[in-house]
C-alpha cells in the first residue's frame, strides 16, 4: 500500500501533487491512502483545506486519516491500517515521514529535520529507500523526500484509466478515444458540470494531459 503524507502547509501539499501520486500508484495498480499529518497544528482555514481535500478523496475509496506526532490523534488508526502489509511512506520533505516512523517503532530513532524558514519547505533528512519490519508481517519502506512530480511517461490516453470516477463513466462518452478535453458528447465533462467530478480532479488531469510540470 502506498501513502502519500499531507500538510496544507509547512510545507505545503497541493492537490495537483496529491492527483499525480494517485495516478502512478494506480497506474501499478498499488493501493493508496493519505495521511493528513501535523493536525494539531492547523485550524480554521488550513484545518479546512485538511477537511476538503478528506471530502475529495475519501469518497473515491482513498482511506484519510488524520495524524499527530504531538497529540498522538490518529496512530492506533494507523497501525491498524498498516497491519500486514508492506506500506510505502512519500510525501515532500518536512511533512513529517521520520516523525510517523519513529512514533510507531522508537527502537528506530530516525532522524528528523526542521522547516526551512526561508523557503516554508523540509529539509531532507532521508537519503535513501529504506524497507523497516514493524512485527507481525508488517513493513514500512520511508523514502526520501519529493520535492517535485512531473508526468510518469504517460501515453495521453491512458491517464484517465487513473483516475477512478473517470474510469466509471469512459465508455459514456461519444469517441472510443475521447480524452476528455474538447470532445463534443464527452461524459466526464458533464459529469463535471453536473458536480458528479470535482473541478480540481479535472483540472488536474488535464494538466497532466498537457503534460505541464507541477511543483507543489
Amino acid at each position: 500500500m502506498a501513502w502519500l503524507v499531507v500538510t496544507p502547509a509547512l510545507p505545503k501539499t497541493s492537490s495537483g501533487f496529491i492527483d499525480r501520486f494517485i495516478a502512478a500508484a494506480e497506474s501499478f495498480r498499488i493501493p493508496t491512502g493519505l495521511l493528513f499529518n501535523k493536525s494539531d497544528l492547523f485550524k480554521d482555514d488550513l484545518a479546512k483545506v485538511q477537511d476538503e481535500f478528506i471530502s475529495i478523496y475519501e469518497p473515491l475509496g482513498y482511506p484519510c486519516i488524520k495524524v499527530s506526532t504531538v497529540s498522538l490523534d490518529g496512530i492506533e488508526a494507523i497501525k491498524k491500517a498498516f497491519q500486514a502489509k508492506v506500506n510505502l511512506l512519500a510525501g515532500h520533505s518536512g511533512v513529517g515521514k521520520s516523525s510517523l516512523i519513529n512514533i510507531l517503532d522508537p527502537t528506530l530513532q530516525l532522524k528528523t529535520g526542521i522547516i526551512s524558514k526561508q523557503h516554508l519547505t523540509g529539509k531532507h533528512t532521508t537519503t535513501f529507500a529504506e524497507m523497516h519490519s514493524l512485527g507481525n508481517q508488517t513493513y514500512l519502506i520511508d523514502t526520501p523526500g519529493i520535492r517535485e512530480f512531473v508526468n510518469i511517461d504517460f501515453k495521453p490516453s491512458e491517464i484517465s484509466h487513473y483516475f477512478v470516477e473517470f474510469r466509471e463513466r469512459m465508455n459514456q462518452c461519444h469517441f472510443n478515444n475521447c480524452l476528455h478535453e474538447n470532445e463534443k458528447k464527452c461524459a466526464i465533462k458533464l459529469a463535471v458540470e453536473n458536480g458528479e467530478i470535482n473541478p480540481e480532479r479535472y483540472y488536474n488531469y488535464l494538466s497532466m494531459v498537457r503534460n505541464e510540470d507541477i511543483f507543489r
